[in-house]
């Protein structure tokens, strides 16, 4: 897709994201999705299995999926015919922005490969918004007490779930990543992913000893949280740490290393989820060769040329080459509206 600044290029990125992983790297809310003045949105493809899919926004009333035609009664059945993965300028903030932003991209990935892991996080998230409840109260008590034992028993076996999801996730990623780190600087960068769980972890992954561990964290750390008011403990305080040559990428990395960095974790989710599913995701790519050198620029184009479907915006088609073009279908986009390109 080749057209100006402003003209609707990510809009049409986006749509294609939320209908094939159901978020938005942008926002959060619905509301924010749909044009200003309208009660609502609807988003729709047809896939190359046979499938058509649709998601429908609205303002009041929360969202309606359908697969070929039919309403579900969950959101989550919609993920399958359409799976893909983006990159915008917007995920440079996975190097440069604060841990939470990482966290996500990395249940993003996890949800990729097991679509039930949207359960578990949103079981975590009501856990911890009503054990935070909890702790603002500010006054211990025996029946303040039995409460929180009862919430750090769901905390500790949600949460230890979650942990080892995660772990294991960034462990498929990790010799991914590093080879298509190489690859996009030519040999020059060893890319390194570590994760930093936010509970203190012994042993060998396995659910029982990792619970009994996250629980008594939980009961040693209750005082403190008391006289905090929040929760220290658990899969929301995790970090994954990003290493170029050893040294955090986010202080030492180049906007051009950064960026390369986030195209390998990219690439790196494309080629798992393929591994996985057996069919390569649908690739966004949205504006990726601004702040990549030339060298970086060809060496992208011809990764991301072999074998997968890509949809890319740009301002110019200086950076393609003839190949590119002959293999591409183009198309302009002026306020918002796709037309052939000559």
């Amino acid at each position: 897709m080749i057209g100006r600044n402003g003209e609707g290029k990510s809009n049409l990125l986006e749509a294609v994201e939320l209908l094939g992983s159901l978020r938005s790297h942008r926002c959060g809310a619905d509301r924010d999705l749909i044009r200003h003045g309208q009660r609502q949105a609807l988003i729709a493809a047809d896939c190359s299995g046979g499938d058509h899919v649709a998601l429908e926004l609205r303002r009041q009333g929360g969202r309606q999926a359908r697969r070929n035609g039919k309403p579900l009664e969950r959101q989550l059945d919609l993920i399958g015919p359409l799976r893909c993965v983006g990159f915008s300028a917007l995920d440079l903030e996975l190097v440069r922005g604060e841990p939470a932003l990482r966290r996500q991209w990395l249940d993003r990935v996890v949800l990729q490969l097991e679509p039930v892991y949207a359960d578990l996080l949103s079981r975590y998230g009501r856990l911890l918004r009503q054990r935070s409840q909890l702790l603002r109260r500010g006054q211990a008590g025996w029946r303040l007490e039995d409460l929180l034992e009862a919430f750090d028993q769901q905390m500790a076996l949600v949460g230890t779930r979650l942990h080892r999801r995660r772990q294991r996730a960034l462990r498929r990623l990790e010799p991914l990543a590093a080879a298509w780190q190489q690859r996009l600087s030519g040999g020059r960068e060893q890319l390194a992913l570590r994760y930093l769980p936010g509970t203190v972890l012994d042993g060998e992954e396995a659910e029982d000893p990792w619970r009994t561990q996250v629980l008594e964290q939980l009961r040693l750390q209750r005082s403190q949280e008391l006289r905090l008011g929040q929760c220290g403990v658990g899969p929301h305080r995790d970090e994954v740490a990003l290493e170029l040559g050893g040294q955090p990428a986010r202080r030492y990395g180049s906007a051009g290393q950064q960026r390369t960095l986030v195209l390998a974790l990219k690439l790196a989710e494309l080629e798992l989820v393929h591994q996985l599913w057996g069919e390569p995701p649908l690739l966004l790519l949205d504006d990726v060769l601004a702040e990549l050198d030339p060298e970086r620029q060809q060496l992208l184009l011809e990764a991301v040329g072999e074998g997968h479907q890509c949809l890319v915006s740009a301002t110019h088609l200086g950076a393609f080459s003839r190949g590119w073009h002959a293999q591409s279908q183009l198309v302009s986009v002026e306020a918002g509206i796709l037309r052939p390109s000559q």
